[in-house]
């Protein structure tokens, strides 16, 4: 049974699944094309951490930034390897856009990169749509750059 359930992104199995996450993405692309949310950006009163388990086990994660204007931000999506293609990043990207209704966020804005052809496909079945770069993100030709209105 899958359960998704927002935590502390300092918690034991958080901060493995984001270790797991930081080497995923460090297996795809260098330093300068890697821009995940660190651990003190995940602590802030505008984020929410979500980490989905099975059967008590930590298998995946994702948090939600809440921006003042409206805006909100998808960061640190991961699926463990052996959980991948079960729906669990569907899950989780359910999870994450309900709470960001609950916050009255009216547009979800993401990051992700060219490789990771399983991000793009999610995303784009549900809906996101590329657009330039946004916020502090300049133009990187290994970023890929999505948003969908929620409202």
């Amino acid at each position: 049974m899958l359960s998704i359930t927002t935590e502390d992104p300092r918690g034991r199995d958080a901060m493995d699944l984001l270790a797991r996450s930081d080497a995923y993405s460090a297996s795809l692309y260098p330093p300068e094309s890697r821009h995940q949310a660190d651990l003190a950006s995940l602590t802030t009163p505008a984020v929410r951490f979500f980490v989905a388990r099975s059967g008590g086990v930590a298998i995946g994660c994702g948090a939600l930034v809440i921006g003042a204007d409206g805006i909100g931000e998808l960061k640190r999506m991961f699926v463990s390897a052996a959980a991948r293609n079960q729906g669990v990043g569907a899950a989780l990207l359910r999870a994450i856009e309900a709470a960001a209704r609950r916050e009255a966020v009216r547009l979800l804005r993401l990051e992700t990169g060219i490789h990771n052809e399983e991000a793009l496909r999610l995303y784009r079945r549900f809906g996101y749509v590329e657009r330039g770069p946004f916020g502090d993100y300049s133009a990187d030709p290994l970023s890929v750059f999505m948003e969908k209105p929620l409202a």
